[in-house]
């Protein structure tokens, strides 16, 4: 929650007599009256629903640079390679741009984007898709994946999670390796502007520090699926359930609940300039756009 603190000062003169016909003299006293705060509270306010065409849609990524967005849509089993999976584009306005710019995937789940690929974990697989030609240039398999799920890129370099296995995986120069074990049922990642990984796991929102340790922010907002970061210690991180959360080192509010009406929020995408949320609602096939407020 953002808190603006106004502070006040009373100042009192009292005045008297030391005697009848004597000079009058002044006392200034000053006294400090109670912090007062203002406290605004998070929300989010809807402004459009797509229409339902994005069969089981998982993950929406919003690239910054061309205002494309991207949806990853599993339409069969999440763990089946069965070849049904897709990517739409959709715009600004919710319109659907093009169903099927990518088909032939199996369950595709996080996105990111570096050095004009975009990148989607596949169940054990990394797929990498050329933007500017709509094909599939390199697939990397994954040694033991079993649900690879979040990603998130910085530098060139492609960081995606397995829920299954607890790790942490990174995609540079064409090599995959594991940089974090242990992370149990992790999903959500982001990583910072200046290179600091953050993620969502059983443990609640964390910081990978310089020696790979890793320090729990908040430990309310666990299971989290997707991950923003707002900057200044502020985050949105979504519960594939019907949840999504304002978060911080110091507490949390829950700005939406969608369980009742059974619409999951699962890996949301955001839209910084515009201050957008995109909300994947899974088994309802369409995504919502949300104006966040904090």
């Amino acid at each position: 929650m953002i808190k603006t603190t106004l502070k006040f000062g009373l100042i009192a003169l009292s005045a008297g007599f030391l005697a009848s016909c004597g000079p009058q003299k002044t006392e200034e006293v000053t006294e400090d009256l109670s912090i007062v705060e203002d406290v605004k509270t998070p929300t989010l306010t809807l402004l459009w629903e797509t229409a339902e065409t994005l069969t089981t849609n998982e993950s929406v990524l919003f690239d910054a640079a061309t205002g494309t967005i991207y949806v990853a849509n599993i339409e069969g089993d999440p763990v089946g390679k069965d070849g049904k999976g897709s990517i739409s584009i959709i715009g600004k306005d919710g319109s659907i741009v093009n169903q099927n710019w990518i088909t032939g995937l199996n369950a595709p789940k996080g996105m990111g984007i570096a050095n004009g690929k975009l990148y989607v974990t596949d169940i054990d697989e990394l797929v990498e898709i050329d933007i500017a030609t709509a094909k599939i240039t390199n697939k990397y398999k994954v040694e033991g994946a079993q649900f690879l799920n979040d990603t998130d890129t910085y530098d060139g370099k492609v960081y995606f999670t397995d829920m299954n296995t607890g790790k942490v995986h990174m995609l540079d120069a064409g090599v995959v390796s594991t940089i974090s074990e242990g992370n149990e049922s992790i999903n959500g990642i982001a990583v910072a502007s200046d290179g600091t990984i953050y993620g969502l796991d059983a443990s609640g929102l964390k910081m990978w520090n310089a020696d790979g340790t890793t320090t729990i922010l908040n430990s309310a907002v666990t299971g989290g699926d997707g991950l923003v970061i707002l900057g200044e210690g502020n985050f949105v991180a979504s519960r594939w359930q019907g949840e999504i959360w304002f978060a911080t080192a110091e507490g949390e509010t829950l700005m939406l609940d969608t369980k009742a009406a059974e619409s999951n929020t699962a890996d949301i995408g955001y839209n910084a300039a515009d201050q957008v949320v995109y909300v994947p609602t899974f088994f309802k096939n369409k995504v919502a756009a949300y104006k966040l407020d904090y």
